[in-house]
């Protein structure tokens, strides 16, 4: 059984997606505990995670590439048999 690549490194497209969910999930459990008006927060986090990935960026990758963070992963070490 090969092994399985693994992350290297934090990059915008990998941060994306779990910022997203955080957010997801913090909306959606202040919108069960607290009010139903924290579901907006919960539908920005969706438009932004739809509009990142048809168009490729939202204002998170913004924010994180100004902040530095790479735009891609590091390259994975192959080893050959």
């Amino acid at each position: 059984m090969s092994q399985l690549p693994r992350h290297h490194g934090w990059s915008i497209p990998r941060v994306v997606p779990l910022l997203a969910g955080f957010v997801v999930l913090v909306g959606t459990a202040l919108a069960a505990t607290v009010s139903p008006w924290w579901l907006l927060l919960t539908g920005f986090a969706g438009a932004n995670l739809l509009l990142y990935g048809t168009v490729g960026w939202c204002p998170a990758s913004l924010l994180m590439a100004r902040l530095g963070l790479p735009t891609a992963a590091a390259p994975y070490a192959t080893s050959q048999p």
